[in-house]
């Protein structure tokens, strides 16, 4: 017997600018940047397009494009290790966000 997945997963989904906005409204867990928990959430959940609209909407909501997680590394950092993260650092980086790694 197998089992059966109850949803699929959307690919391409392209959301309009409320759906986008209602991604600052992810409350964080308990010890969790706040900022840093609606960037990660955003990061995971659009594709680059959306990403990038929401970054706009993110910083005109007065966030912190730099937040930390509880390793102390900002979104650039963490998608800057991961191999589909290049177009995500760009548009971070276009809208503001430093690395602020010593080399």
């Amino acid at each position: 017997m197998s089992l059966k997945k109850d949803k699929q997963k959307i690919l391409g989904e392209v959301f309009d600018d409320d759906r986008v906005k209602s991604f600052l409204n992810y409350q964080a867990p308990a010890g969790v940047s706040p900022d840093y928990h609606l960037l990660e959430k955003a990061y995971r959940g659009m594709n680059i397009d959306n990403f990038k609209t929401f970054l706009t909407f993110f910083k005109a909501a007065g966030h912190n494009l730099n937040a930390t997680n509880q390793d102390g590394m900002t979104l650039m950092q963490v998608v800057s290790e991961h191999g589909h993260g290049e177009e995500y650092r760009a548009a971070l980086e276009d809208a503001g966000a430093t690395d602020s790694r010593v080399a």
